[in-house]
């Protein structure tokens, strides 16, 4: 089994200048804990974004204020400020087996998938929960 026969071809993603409160939205909308970062002008895969990283973002809430200072936090960064830069990516024709070995070995909880330096997939961990559920 290949990366394209367990990865999400529908992908939530960020711009690195967009402002946390819009990536905070759409991770919250889309219930989803990882999201790839794209380049502005490339669309190219320059990060990844996780709710680790939001939750760093937004301090204030750990500092003990309220929800009005943590979107008020949120609002005033980007998400390049938070991203983790340069992420691993996986081509579609990966092994799920190998795919699996990076992100053990990596401690990291997805995969963007990239076909021709364009975002087509994610391979997460919620996906090989689903493979595991299939068996």
């Amino acid at each position: 089994m290949q990366v394209r026969d367990l990865m999400s071809s529908e992908v939530a993603t960020v711009r690195r200048n967009d402002r946390l409160q819009i990536a905070d939205d759409v991770m919250n909308l889309g219930r989803i804990r990882h999201t790839p970062v794209l380049d502005d002008e490339s669309d190219e895969v320059v990060g990844i974004l996780s709710q680790r990283d939001l939750f760093r973002g937004a301090l204030a809430r750990a500092l003990g204020y309220g929800q009005h200072a943590q979107q008020k936090v949120l609002g005033m960064l980007f998400v390049k400020d938070v991203m983790t830069c340069d992420p691993i990516t996986v081509a579609p024709d990966l092994s799920i087996v190998e795919a699996a070995r990076i992100m053990l070995d990596r401690k990291i909880g997805c995969l963007p998938v990239v076909d021709g330096g364009h975002l087509i997939g994610i391979l997460t961990e919620s996906d090989f929960l689903r493979l595991a559920l299939r068996a």
